[in-house]
């Protein structure tokens, strides 16, 4: 029953063996799995993957460490992968002012979001929101397109943040740093989100859970994330794992 909602496999740390560990995934329980891209060609890899495994569906976008060299005219090519029938979001998109420091820099990717907000709400389709040490303006830009809908992944604001998104109808998805022992803010967000706004990643190859923190990570770690919900939630795994089944199918748009 799981559903790794993001997940990078065309990443070089699968170069060894992409193909032998996609086709072992459902064996392991994997019954869905979301490949967002970052920049036009890691989207176009992410829909050849979609097209070879029948389980697998794809995003396609630029992320804001992807945007050198980067010009608006090239969303039209984010829209045209979008109209793939396997293509069920805009992503990975948003804001890094931890890895993008330059005043112009961080105007040009608020601009390339916004942009990419937009195209999500004309095309009818969910955004994968990539947040980091810049919340307010992906706070803001989210406030000001309102007909927009979508996940903050590896989500790390503030509960009060929290509760602003999902009042506007927006997911909150994690992964596994909310099982390191330093884990600070998801503890009391995960106890109070409603369960039926919550989804399940990995960010393959990174954010692999204890007790493989460091080592590549893969979709089929997914129950220990699970795991760590069920207790902070009073749940059995069994029921994390179906119910974020559930909320990824119909938040992608997965029959």
């Amino acid at each position: 029953m799981i559903f790794d909602t993001h997940a990078h496999y065309y990443d070089d740390a699968f170069d060894t063996d992409r193909d032998a560990l996609l086709s072992s995934l459902p064996e392991k329980g994997v019954e869905l799995v979301v490949c967002p891209g970052c920049d036009l060609a890691s989207s176009r890899q992410s829909q050849a993957l979609a097209e070879r495994y029948a389980y697998l569906y794809f995003a396609a976008g630029f992320h804001p460490e992807n945007l050198e060299g980067m010009t608006l005219d090239q969303l039209d090519q984010i829209r045209a992968l979008c109209a793939h029938p396997k293509c069920v979001a805009v992503g990975e998109i948003g804001l890094d002012y931890y890895w993008v420091k330059a005043p112009e820099e961080r105007a040009f990717s608020r601009e390339v979001f916004a942009a990419q907000l937009a195209l999500a709400q004309e095309l009818d389709l969910p955004a994968i929101v990539h947040d980091r040490d810049a919340h307010k303006d992906c706070m803001d830009l989210v406030r000001a397109h309102p007909g927009t809908r979508g996940v903050f992944h590896c989500y790390s604001g503030s509960i009060e943040d929290a509760k602003v998104l999902v009042d506007r109808g927006w997911m909150l998805s994690f992964t596994g740093n909310i099982t390191f022992k330093n884990a600070r803010r998801a503890p009391e967000i995960l106890r109070w989100l409603p369960l039926d706004r919550l989804m399940l990643e990995t960010d393959a190859p990174y954010m692999a859970p204890e007790p493989y923190r460091g080592s590549r990570c893969d979709s089929s770690l997914i129950p220990l994330m699970a795991q760590t919900v069920a207790q902070l939630k009073g749940l059995t795994t069994e029921e994390v794992l179906a119910a974020t089944l559930e909320n990824g199918k119909r938040f992608f748009g997965i029959s």
